[in-house]
């Protein structure tokens, strides 16, 4: 008998694993083509070796499509006592390696579809959903009754409702609405052992601890969402009001952003981007400053009020107004959905270009702080600074306390496609992570800690590390759920 990496018992071998899965689910439900095992094998983070045919593995032996609860319960439950690993997965939008099967021994439990929209209750002002429901499909069908989730992450087309909230992710109007933390009344989850836990649907309770926080940002470490209840809020577009300004600097677009919302007003969307950003976002009309970019929403008078409250404050700065139908544009076609992905891969084959993103979140004090430390370190210390094409950053996210900061670089590149994360992507990701956390802030702000920052996680959370290993230890007492996510590997 062989022990696999955490030490669980392996009692199988693989081809009567597949057996037992096919008995399981269905043997119609259990995919073993090696195709559709080499792309599981990985997500957006290794993108570049994708896209030019490369997968190197492990690769999952199996991916399992659950149809529902039951069957996600007896998969996990058969996983746990033969130490078989599993990686959760809806949507597959996830960047940070969250996804990837990176142990042999894995098996790939897909929830896509389990797909019902349960039921929508528009006097509770909340919907019930299964975990593979589509958001822009939930919000379509939502918005014919004239509400909305206030959810819309730059994935909205291709995101579902269980990565969402395993991975903890936030929207582009979150400064109204929040991030799905703030949306979830109540869940449904499976643990290793498969028992399922349901979390009633209620607007706040004092009794002990707020448990939905176990599964919420889990990441799959430690549990599979199955269904989700979120809030719903009225819709009303024809009320929107859009904003955009042009600024001398960021960290002026910094001190309006933190004005306005201690002041207490609540824009949908509430911007800033540097000079090198928003010159990608923004071409025909940035010339070269930093652009700032409001949506105001929600009541005819809380929008008015609003509006009036960032005229007023960025009317105390230098700045030239942008005329509101290019923000409104520009808004209409940030989503990117199959189209813009195919035409991304495009550009990677073509000219070997690449652009990434690492996004954290600091109080205000600091966060101008991070952005200038990060640049400079970058401009000076980096060794491959040659092949950097742009070099900047936005805050997208704001709050009382302070903002995040979404370092956006791009750069040629010069290496075979197997180094291309080795060369750029992973130093310039541990500058940005390193600079924050030594001034106090988050490494990750919505994007999840996945496999690639987990080296950080311990550091992250300092002397409250022990609570979240206690979690693993408890839940996931054999590692087998999604290992090396969130906690290193070997590092329960």
């Amino acid at each position: 008998m062989n022990l696999n990496w955490n030490g669980a018992k392996e009692t199988m071998d693989t081809t009567a694993i597949i057996e037992r899965l096919r008995e399981i689910a269905g043997p119609e439900r259990v995919d073993t083509d090696e195709r559709l095992l080499r792309e599981a094998s990985v997500d957006r983070f290794k993108k570049y070796t994708a896209v030019h045919g490369i997968y190197d593995g492990p690769f999952p032996i199996a991916i399992v499509r659950a149809g529902s609860t039951e069957q996600v319960a007896a998969v996990l439950a058969f996983a746990n006592e033969h130490g078989v690993n599993i990686v959760p997965r809806t949507g597959r939008t996830g960047t940070e390696g969250g996804l990837e099967t990176s142990f042999e021994r894995t098996v790939v439990l897909d929830g896509s579809e389990m797909d019902e929209i349960v039921h929508v209750d528009p006097v509770d002002m909340q919907v019930t959903v299964q975990c593979g429901v589509s958001l822009e499909l939930l919000e379509e069908r939502v918005r014919e009754l004239g509400l909305t989730t206030g959810h819309s992450p730059q994935s909205k087309p291709l995101a579902q409702m269980g990565g969402l909230v395993a991975t903890r992710s936030i929207g582009q109007f979150s400064t109204l609405y929040g991030g799905i933390e703030d949306m979830v009344v109540g869940l449904e989850a499976v643990f290793p052992d498969g028992t399922v836990g349901r979390i009633k649907n209620v607007p706040r309770r004092a009794a002990g601890p707020d448990i939905r926080h176990v599964v919420i940002g889990n990441e799959g470490a430690l549990c599979f969402v199955t269904e989700v209840t979120v809030k719903l809020f009225k819709y009303q577009p024809e009320n929107n009001r859009f904003h955009g300004y042009l600024l001398d600097d960021v960290r002026t677009g910094i001190e309006i952003l933190r004005e306005i919302v201690t002041n207490g007003f609540r824009p949908s969307v509430a911007r800033v981007y540097s000079e090198q950003d928003a010159a990608q976002h923004f071409s025909h009309f940035a010339g070269g400053k930093c652009v700032a970019v409001f949506l105001a929403e929600g009541p005819a008078g809380l929008v008015e009020a609003t509006s009036a409250e960032i005229e007023r404050v960025v009317g105390r700065q230098p700045h030239e107004r942008v005329a509101p139908e290019l923000i409104r544009e520009w808004f209409d076609n940030l989503n990117w959905g199959p189209d813009k992905i195919r035409a991304e891969h495009e550009t990677m084959l073509a000219e070997r270009h690449l652009g990434y993103t690492t996004e954290v979140a600091a109080n205000w004090s600091v966060i101008g702080d991070i952005y200038e430390a990060v640049i400079a370190r970058i401009t000076k210390e980096y060794p491959h600074f040659q092949d950097i094409t742009m070099l900047g950053g936005h805050s997208s996210h704001s709050y009382q306390t302070g903002t995040n900061m979404y370092f956006v670089y791009d750069y040629d590149i010069d290496c075979e496609p197997r180094e291309e994360i080795t060369k750029y992507h992973i130093p310039l990701n541990a500058i940005i992570v390193e600079e924050t956390l030594a001034r106090g802030g988050s490494m990750v702000h919505h994007h999840g800690i996945g496999k690639y920052r987990a080296q950080w996680t311990e550091e992250e959370h300092g002397s409250a590390y022990p609570i979240l290993r206690k979690l693993k230890e408890v839940y996931d007492p054999n590692g087998i759920m999604n290992p090396g996510t969130i906690f290193p590997a070997g590092n329960r």
